[in-house]
């Protein structure tokens, strides 16, 4: 955790508290957990555009716990990042209780990834690989709500669906029976990538429990983040890719708008984002609206003074 950022950080908003927002009856708009991307910066630009509430990117709580220097790279914050969620990676309740506690005045609560199909994490024993260790995912929940003394700091956990439905239903209302404040449903299965999202299974998933459910996947614009929505019957709806494209989809842009993109450059500039973070998150806002040959020569440039003039001669200031 950055020191510039830790003597502002404990959020002064708390009235924004995430799990009020879940059973308020209303659509809630979530940034996803998206490794390298969903940093303090796009955070901050998201929350302009009416996204209501963030997530980290996925942090290794061993990682976390052990090294000082984990903990200074991978979280930083600052007042106005609120309602925080801090997502980790973890297959040891201590160490992920031990995480919590770190971050307990800087966010609003934790999440557990328990969806992440990539082969190092599954390997890890982290991601995805939790939705077929139910005992597990209750004793990281429970030790976390142990040591952890603020009432209101929530413990949430992030799902991919089984091919056996009712596999993930069990799964969820044993981790409901053991206090998780709500679950975010990625709607395939762990060897699925492209294919079609079970928005049906989320339903599914929703109808058994009593805690707030959040769907995810394939949501590209306001329109769909609704649709969505209605279909599941959920409480809120997570955006991963849609809001890299566009991230004032929530406020409903169907493409990134230019006052986004200077809002962005005013953002990473000021907080001192990295060069490569800073140009490709730019790449992913234009692609919509710039041509082949804009793209290529976009795409090629190699240092923060380059897409200034680019950006100025071609879009003015």
């Amino acid at each position: 955790m950055k020191s510039d950022c830790i003597r502002t950080t404990i959020c002064q908003e708390r009235k924004k508290d995430p799990i009020e927002m879940l059973h308020s009856g209303q659509l809630v708009k979530v940034c996803a957990p998206m490794v390298r991307y969903s940093k303090l910066a796009f955070r901050t630009l998201v929350r302009k555009y009416s996204c209501d509430l963030c997530y980290t990117p996925m942090i290794v709580a061993a990682d976390f716990v052990r090294s000082i220097k984990a903990r200074d790279s991978e979280f930083t914050t600052n007042q106005g990042d609120c309602p925080l969620i801090v997502q980790f990676a973890a297959n040891d309740a201590r160490l992920l209780s031990d995480a919590a506690r770190i971050v307990c005045p800087y966010a609003n609560g934790i999440d557990i990834n328990c969806g992440c199909p990539q082969r190092w994490a599954m390997a890890e024993g982290y991601g995805a690989c939790l939705i077929n260790k139910p005992e597990l995912v209750r004793d990281m929940v429970k030790q976390v709500r142990n040591q952890v003394e603020n009432p209101r700091f929530s413990v949430s956990i992030k799902i991919r669906i089984h091919d056996d439905l009712t596999r993930t239903v069990d799964l969820c209302r044993k981790a409901e029976a053991t206090g998780v404040s709500w679950i975010t449903v990625h709607g395939r299965t762990v060897e699925e990538r492209h294919q079609p999202v079970h928005y049906q299974a989320i339903k599914i998933i929703k109808e058994n429990l009593s805690i707030p459910v959040i769907a995810n996947g394939d949501i590209r614009n306001l329109k769909e983040a609704e649709n969505v929505w209605h279909i599941t019957g959920t409480d809120g709806v997570m955006v991963a890719r849609g809001l890299l494209a566009n991230p004032a989809m929530f406020a409903g842009y169907e493409e990134t708008p230019l006052k986004c993109i200077w809002d962005w450059v005013d953002i990473a500039l000021e907080l001192g984002t990295p060069y490569m973070c800073f140009h490709q998150h730019l790449m992913y806002m234009m692609e919509k609206i710039t041509s082949r040959q804009e793209k290529r020569v976009f795409n090629a440039l190699s240092s923060t003074s380059a897409v200034l003039d680019y950006l100025t001669d071609h879009y003015g200031s």
